[in-house]
């Protein structure tokens, strides 16, 4: 059973991200994609292209649908063709992890709540707070979590 955030873990993730985030500064914008990030994984998992940890080719990416990548805790979203999206795959509800992607929503199996594939927002409760966006890139045909 997923534990809520403690204020002490939000506060530590928020100034890695900052770090993160100002480090990244540099880059060449190669990116076809991208959502603001939310949490550094410090992942040595890259590859040659210079991008993050490759979690799927964009065809595994259903247009108007997604993907859960359970491990990495991350939602990859195609709201419309060629248009990816990466979301927080943690229910801001209760933190249970979402486990379902299908008519425009991704779905919490705890309480019911569903966010919407296109920007994270909340679509059904009892959820208030949408989805954090997650940092990716697009290089060639495969999504790399930034």
């Amino acid at each position: 059973m997923n534990q809520p955030a403690t204020r002490r873990t939000l506060l530590a993730t928020g100034a890695a991200t900052l770090t993160v985030c100002c480090v990244g500064c540099g880059d060449d914008g190669d990116t076809s994609s991208a959502a603001a990030s939310t949490s550094p994984s410090g992942d040595s998992a890259s590859s040659d292209s210079g991008g993050g940890k490759a979690l799927s080719s964009v065809s595994e990416i259903p247009e108007g649908g997604g993907k859960i990548f359970t491990e990495e805790k991350v939602v990859v979203t195609q709201p419309k063709k060629g248009e990816y999206k990466a979301f927080s795959a943690v229910c801001t509800h209760q933190g249970c992890t979402l486990n379902k992607v299908a008519d425009g929503t991704v779905d919490c199996p705890c309480h019911g709540s569903r966010f919407r594939i296109s920007d994270g927002s909340v679509a059904h409760g009892p959820a208030t707070e949408p989805l954090p966006a997650k940092e990716i890139m697009v290089h060639g045909n495969t999504v790399h979590l930034s």
